[in-house]
């Protein structure tokens, strides 16, 4: 293709990333590196609706990012624009797009290099492997073995991997015959621009199950106090209303207020002070 046709056809490409850029509040950048194809298709085919999913050369968007002068605090986003990335454009919480990434990752084998998603444990039991070189490479990332019934054993459950720790060549052709699958592959989002705000992935970073416990404190918290200072909600109504009869009752059985609630109490409360006063009578005169 002549060089004049390649610029026209860059140019093109930038105006229509500009135009992107302009229709969606929300702009988050994804790393391709551990992103298999089909997943690629299968994130774009449930998402289709809600994200609009593009490849885009690093240089071509940092030329429509610096054309976007409506939006300044989008250069900030230019820093991110490094490595394999696919550009996602949507009007969803940005949060909510990183829960729905997440979701969508999946557990594959490892590659030299890759990074250990969790502690790798092998389980003692069977390789199903026969005696051969197979010991020797068993035994070279720390798996203590034995042979048992014509098969190659693995002795005990064994750490050959913490989470974070970059997985070998030996290692990770181990795990694969082992089927065992340490690394999470799927799109990761490393920052989202939303209406001059860049987010990081540290921050889109969410733990539903500690947030969830925190509205929970902060709930049983609430109510506790509404309940202390007896601030009436359609929440505790039921409780405080319970409690009202309970305060007002045992007001009443201590002035003494009969009522058809509270003349049983009042009678077994006047016997049991009688016996009280009667035993202590006995004891003066004696």
């Amino acid at each position: 293709m002549p060089s004049q046709q390649i610029l026209q056809k860059k140019i093109s490409e930038v105006e229509e990333v500009a135009q992107l850029i302009k229709k969606y509040k929300v702009i988050g950048i994804a790393s391709l590196q551990k992103v298999r194809a089909a997943q690629l298709q299968e994130f774009k085919k449930n998402l289709a609706d809600k994200v609009f999913m593009r490849v885009i050369q690093n240089t071509l968007m940092k030329r429509a990012i610096e054309n976007s002068n409506e939006e300044p605090e989008l250069k900030k986003l230019v820093e991110y624009l490094e490595g394999a990335n696919i550009y996602l454009f949507t009007d969803l919480n940005p949060f909510k797009l990183a829960l729905l990434l997440e979701k969508g990752k999946v557990m594959t084998t490892a590659k030299s290099g890759d990074i250990a998603a969790f502690d790798v444990t092998v389980p003692a039991g069977n390789t199903a492997q026969p005696p051969g070189p197979i010991i020797s490479q068993l035994n070279a990332v720390g798996l203590p073995t034995r042979i048992e019934s014509g098969s190659v054993w693995i002795s005990k459950d064994t750490l050959v991997a913490e989470k974070g720790d970059v997985i070998s060549e030996r290692l990770a052709s181990i795990l694969s015959r082992l089927g065992i699958k340490p690394v999470e592959a799927g799109l990761a989002m490393k920052v989202a621009y939303d209406e001059d705000l860049i987010i990081t992935e540290e921050q889109l970073r969410i733990d539903l199950d500690e947030i969830r416990r925190s509205i929970e404190n902060a709930y049983a918290d609430a109510f506790g106090l509404s309940l202390s200072v007896a601030y009436p909600t359609k929440e505790n109504m039921e409780a405080l209303v319970h409690i009202a009869h309970q305060e007002a009752y045992a007001l009443a059985i201590n002035a003494v207020v009969s009522t058809k609630e509270t003349i049983k109490d009042l009678i077994r409360k006047a016997h049991a002070e009688m016996l009280s006063l009667s035993a202590a009578s006995s004891r003066l005169l004696d």
